[in-house]
């Protein structure tokens, strides 16, 4: 009897040891474009939002692989995944892709993410310069992804979000005209809103104190 040979089991690396960003402004950003996708698709139970994971979009292929810096799945639930194994997903690749460029990252690496991302059908993708503050975008259309020459105050067809770099900083608003807030600013906004209860309150305490309680509607 021949004994059959197993083949060995693929290993899916949930990640290469190299850190999320280079530098504060690329981290700062990357977190706050997340986080304010987080925000925008809070409601919707079936987009995926993620923040350097890595995507894996053929099965048996572990070195066919990318991380990029946030992207949005839609038509995929919510939950906390090691990776992105696209087989495991109804072979949805996520259709937004958003880079933060650092210093590290070289003409030849960038060629290859814009090449990977082509191939394996993203729909829109957005490269930003921290430093130039210079915003590349591409768009899928039938002959794959193309470059649009106007980038600024873009709309992304699938978000609905406009991207506007006049400020000298990439900044994105939502549908709705807010815009992604920073880390900072989200407490900031957090304080003057505590500070503004707590000034209701006191003016609220000084008019029971003499008038007595509000009337019961």
């Amino acid at each position: 009897m021949v004994s059959q040979i197993s083949k060995p089991e693929i290993i899916y690396p949930d990640s290469d040891g190299k850190p999320m960003a280079d530098n504060t402004k690329q981290f700062e950003l990357i977190v706050e474009i997340k986080k304010g996708l987080d925000l925008l698709y809070i409601n919707e139970p079936n987009v995926f939002i993620a923040g350097d994971l890595f995507w894996y979009p053929v099965q048996g292929q572990s070195k066919i692989v990318t991380a990029p810096d946030v992207m949005a799945v839609f038509g995929r639930p919510k939950s906390d995944r090691g990776s992105y194994r696209q087989w495991e997903e109804d072979n949805i690749a996520p259709q937004v892709v958003f880079e933060i460029l650092s210093p590290s990252n070289d003409r030849i690496e960038m060629s290859k993410k814009l090449l990977f991302f082509d191939r394996h059908q993203v729909e829109e993708y957005y490269l930003y310069d921290p430093e130039t503050n210079f915003l590349d975008i591409w768009i899928r259309t039938s002959e794959g992804l193309e470059p649009i020459a106007q980038s600024d105050n873009w709309i992304s067809p699938r978000l609905g979000v406009r991207f506007d770099t006049s400020t000298g900083r990439l900044q994105l608003y939502k549908p709705d005209g807010t815009k992604f807030y920073s880390y900072i600013e989200v407490n900031q906004l957090l304080e003057q809103t505590t500070q503004q209860l707590a000034e209701a309150q006191a003016l609220l305490q000084q008019y029971r104190d003499r008038f007595g309680e509000l009337p019961s509607s």
